[in-house]
């Protein structure tokens, strides 16, 4: 991007310190830091306790009164001249995926850190509290579901289910956020957001591509996950017959075809993956037994991602039964596509074009916390460009000049809402 030095315009002339917000991402990124310069912060890990410690010592530092609920989901406020507005907010998450990047999710919130450290260093007040948030468990890698956090405070699922969501291990979120030190006394939902941002790098690689700084995001794409499991019959891979075999992996594999295909069916906005196989006993001279697998359909329309669910459950049990196969297939997760609310996006799309930052309407390919949030409160998304548009990935890369854009538009987007 060659358009990062704002001008000066209707959004005044208030800037971040982009140098700051650059050296607290490094900063940030060396706990649970990868060879290949990604990080793994998996949710309620120890490495996810030291970021949060982090975050929590940055936000007192900066004057801050942290609470937490008990979803562990971590509430910084900084007052505001009005006692009963509501607050303004802005945050994302911590955790990572396994071979995550530096900065899925943790821009967000250390966006929203350097917003509040920003107005300290101005003495800039705000009518409304502005507050941070740290979601628990966005990424859903070690908890499935994902947006576990912001799915119980929005009321999408109950505080019951979110505590009771098991790793592989079998250890709960409820276990490991006592475990941690984590498990907050605040209820859920206690608080009540005017409005709320979330600043992300695009994680795909249209504004790249399209050569803007901000995306404007008008929503997200709806999603639906799937665990489906196959059971046949394990046998010796010499002695077995080709016709007598009940090969779970075979089922697997047609399946596997189907979904790709559902996917190029529904252009141009479908994705369709399979992310996720456990094959059993994962043995080289025994025909599998048992396939478990994960499919993740996302689209914008929900006509069209409610047909890709009919056309994969149709396909899943006609190729299980001309298998001989016993199947399971479970949706355990349905997120409707999501439209942002106007008055934030027109904060957002205003403060861009006010600095001088080339900016495009945008739809959301991935799923954020600000997704459940816009539930129950006003709320927008801004989005800078990552090198090729990766992303869940150790190489996942942004310049600071982008960053710095976006938070500089956060911080403008806020201060609308909050003096509104």
């Amino acid at each position: 991007m060659n358009d990062n030095s704002p001008q000066k315009g209707a959004a005044g002339n208030l800037r971040i310190d982009g140098d700051r917000l650059w050296a607290s991402l490094m900063e940030m990124a060396k706990i649970g830091a990868t060879a290949k310069g990604g990080n793994c912060r998996l949710a309620l890990t120890d490495l996810d306790r030291e970021g949060r410690d982090l975050f929590v010592r940055w936000a007192e530092e900066a004057g801050c009164t942290v609470t937490v609920d008990r979803m562990g989901n971590i509430f910084a406020r900084r007052p505001g001249t009005d006692p009963d507005a509501r607050p303004v907010g802005a945050g994302s998450h911590l955790d990572t995926q396994p071979t995550g990047g530096k900065f899925d999710g943790v821009y967000g919130v250390l966006a929203a850190l350097e917003v509040v450290r920003t107005l300290n260093d101005h003495d800039v007040t705000t009518r409304a509290p502005v507050e941070i948030s740290v979601w628990t468990n966005e990424e859903g890698s070690r908890f499935p579901p994902a947006m576990i956090g912001s799915g119980v405070y929005a009321g999408v699922f109950d505080l019951d289910h979110g505590l009771s969501r098991a790793d592989p291990d079998g250890k709960t979120i409820g276990e490991e956020l006592k475990r941690i030190g984590y498990a907050g006394p605040e209820e859920m939902g206690s608080r009540d957001f005017g409005a709320f941002f979330e600043v992300h790098i695009e994680q795909g690689p249209i504004l790249e591509a399209e050569e803007k700084t901000i995306g404007v995001v008008q929503g997200a794409q709806g999603q639906r996950w799937y665990e489906i499991t196959l059971t046949g019959q394990e046998a010796h891979a010499g002695p077995t017959p080709m016709a007598r075999r009940r090969d779970a992996l075979v089922g697997a594999s047609r399946i596997v075809g189907e979904v790709n295909r559902i996917g190029h069916a529904n252009q141009p906005y479908a994705c369709a993956t399979v992310g996720m196989m456990q094959v059993h006993p994962n043995s080289r001279n025994t025909i599998p037994g048992r396939v478990f697998f994960t499919v993740d359909f996302r689209h914008p329309d929900d006509a069209i991602l409610s047909k890709m669910d009919g056309e994969l459950r149709a396909f899943a049990a006609k190729a299980a039964e001309e298998a001989g196969l016993e199947i399971e297939l479970k949706e355990i997760w349905y997120s409707p596509p999501v439209a942002f609310a106007e008055p934030c996006v027109a904060a957002v799309q205003e403060a861009a074009a006010a600095m001088g930052f080339k900016n495009m309407p945008i739809v959301s390919g991935a799923g954020h916390d600000a997704c459940y949030i816009s539930r129950v409160a006003p709320t927008g998304m801004i989005f800078v460009p990552c090198e090729d548009g990766i992303s869940h990935n150790e190489v996942e890369n942004a310049t600071p000049q982008d960053l710095a854009a976006g938070c500089n538009v956060l911080l403008h987007a806020m201060l609308a809402r909050a003096n509104a």
